[in-house]
């Protein structure tokens, strides 16, 4: 099940590929991916790696914080919780 960050990730991707006029076979050759990669991406299936996402902004001539504009922040603790007791 993809993550709402990489459905995020794809629809920004798809609108300005499409805002550009350029076809998935046309940005995947800039990218050297194949176009069923960048449907992967574009539909949430395949996750970015950041290399991928930085080469995809630029292609794009986009800086690499513009896939992450209106997403909201999650507010998640990533500290330990209390329920693991430390030995001792």
């Amino acid at each position: 099940m993809p993550l709402p960050v990489d459905i995020h990730i794809g629809r920004v991707l798809r609108r300005r590929r499409q805002l550009l006029g350029l076809t998935q076979a046309q940005l995947a050759e800039v990218c050297g991916l194949t176009f069923q990669q960048i449907h992967k991406y574009e539909t949430a299936i395949n996750s970015l790696s950041a290399t991928r996402l930085w080469r995809l902004a630029d292609a794009l001539s986009v800086p690499v914080s513009y896939f992450f504009e209106g997403l909201p922040a999650e507010k998640k603790s990533f500290a330990p919780s209390n329920d693991h007791k430390r030995p001792g």
